[in-house]
């Protein structure tokens, strides 16, 4: 899948706040979004919108940014309708849309959905061979369109890299971007996501940026391990990880951690600004915009 390559510029946005807003509120974000320059907006999908509904209205609400879902789960619809929802889209806005799978989370699938949640990469792996061989789709659209999966363990990353234009992982040092390339190959598309903190280097700031590590810790403390980190957040070297997976203080420092992702290794590197769990950061959107000019 990676000969075709995927382009989606290198600044975007990643946020799942749109699911605590009105619908017209996210439209009006979007628009703004893309006048400020950044290159692709990033949805997650979790317990709010559906992906593939609110991917399309901000695709018919602007005229250049790409809408990316980052990432729908594989368990929220069987793969004849997602390679169905692809096709479509692609017809629709071309390669504005682009389609990003993840596996979600165990409890969600299972408590929530009611369906058993599989082996991980086998799971995926037997998605996107259904996806492929779905015969249904708007006349004349193509049978193989470009598509990213969330990952992060190495199993994951080289089915991205062998049955996907390439994969997005979120939330994951500067470390595991250069671990990333070298494991997939230069051809595979690399976006990473990266939770960001406009602040001052104060109490309030730190205490926002462990509480968001603690949230995401158990899903990636092994790689985080495999990495030479200390995933104890009461020990001595919680400091150090904590920096290493939320970057804070001002635009300049923000920039660096971009340029250092983008020099390990990654094509694209999408933030996701922390610390509004339930409102929009747009001010912080507007005074990131631009960061690589």
């Amino acid at each position: 899948m990676n000969d075709v390559r995927l382009d989606v510029g290198r600044l975007g946005l990643w946020t799942n706040q749109f699911d605590n807003v009105p619908v017209s509120q996210a439209v009006e974000a979007t628009r703004e979004i893309e006048e400020l320059g950044y290159s692709a907006l990033w949805l997650g999908e979790l317990s709010g919108r559906e992906a593939m509904t609110q991917a399309t209205l901000l695709l018919s609400a602007t005229s250049t940014l790409k809408v990316a879902t980052g990432v729908a789960t594989v368990y929220g619809r069987d793969p004849v309708t997602t390679a169905q929802a692809q096709r479509t889209l692609h017809e629709c806005f071309g390669d504005r849309f682009v389609l990003g799978l993840g596996i979600s989370h165990p409890w969600f699938v299972e408590r929530i959905r009611g369906v058993p949640f599989g082996p991980r990469v086998s799971t995926m792996s037997d998605y996107l061979d259904r996806m492929d061989a779905a015969p249904f789709g708007p006349p004349g659209a193509p049978k193989r369109l470009p598509r990213v999966i969330g990952a992060v363990g190495t199993r994951m990353l080289g089915l991205a890299a062998e049955r996907a234009s390439g994969a997005v992982p979120f939330g994951m040092p500067v470390e595991h971007t250069a671990r990333t390339r070298a494991l997939m190959g230069p051809d595979a598309f690399l976006g990473v996501f990266q939770a960001v903190l406009l602040g001052p280097d104060d109490g309030t700031t730190r205490g926002t940026a462990w509480n968001h590590v603690a949230e995401s810790l158990p899903n990636r403390a092994d790689m985080l391990r495999g990495l030479g980190y200390s995933v104890d957040l009461a020990g001595p070297d919680a400091e150090r990880l904590v920096r290493s997976l939320v970057v804070w203080g001002g635009r300049d420092a923000i920039a660096a951690r971009v340029k250092e992702h983008l020099d390990a290794g990654a094509d694209h590197v999408s933030l996701s600004v922390i610390g509004t769990p339930d409102a929009l950061p747009r001010r912080q959107w507007r005074e990131l915009a631009g960061l690589l000019d």
